[in-house]
């Protein structure tokens, strides 16, 4: 079924199969001269000035772009030494006020009478108070404190940066 087309006597094919001994005449591309041109000066000028733009432009955006990556780099440190202050913070309260949970539990089966267990129950109660008073103005005052160094940078480049595009 798959046999090669037959060449007629008249010299036509059956199919585009090309004949032993044929060769298809090779086509070249003519050659033309452009015509030598001036560039017209003012023209020459504007593409150098275009030029030294860009550079200039893109000098600014890389140096830019290696202050932002700084930037970030140093506020993400803070944020993370900040974080991990708080956290630390947190685990001491908490460890904290186990403790006294437990010292209030041990003070607590020792109660010979009512009076005793409202008395110790009502100090527990106070002391308990304070401590976490204390303990929430001291992570409320840290939290501001990592905020502060957190985002000082930040706003001290923003405002560098907007006095150097006015």
């Amino acid at each position: 079924m798959n046999e090669a087309p037959e060449v007629t006597d008249t010299g036509s094919k059956a199919l585009s199969t090309p004949v032993a001994g044929f060769e298809f005449p090779k086509f070249e591309m003519p050659k033309f001269d452009m015509p030598k041109m001036e560039i017209p000066a003012a023209f020459r000028e504007f593409a150098e000035k275009s030029v030294s733009q860009a550079k200039e432009n893109y000098e600014k955006m890389k140096s830019a772009a290696e202050e932002a990556t700084d930037l970030l780099e140093d506020t993400y440190a803070t944020a993370s030494r900040g974080a991990a202050d708080y956290g630390i913070k947190m685990l001491e309260a908490a460890r904290a006020n186990t403790n006294a949970a437990f010292d209030f539990a041990s003070e607590f089966i020792t109660v010979r009478s009512l009076s005793e267990a409202v008395e110790l129950s009502t100090a527990h109660a106070r002391k308990q108070f304070d401590a976490l008073s204390a303990q929430a103005k001291e992570l409320a005052s840290l939290a501001q404190k990592v905020t502060a160094e957190t985002t000082e940078p930040v706003k001290e480049s923003f405002n560098k940066a907007f006095k150097k595009v006015a």
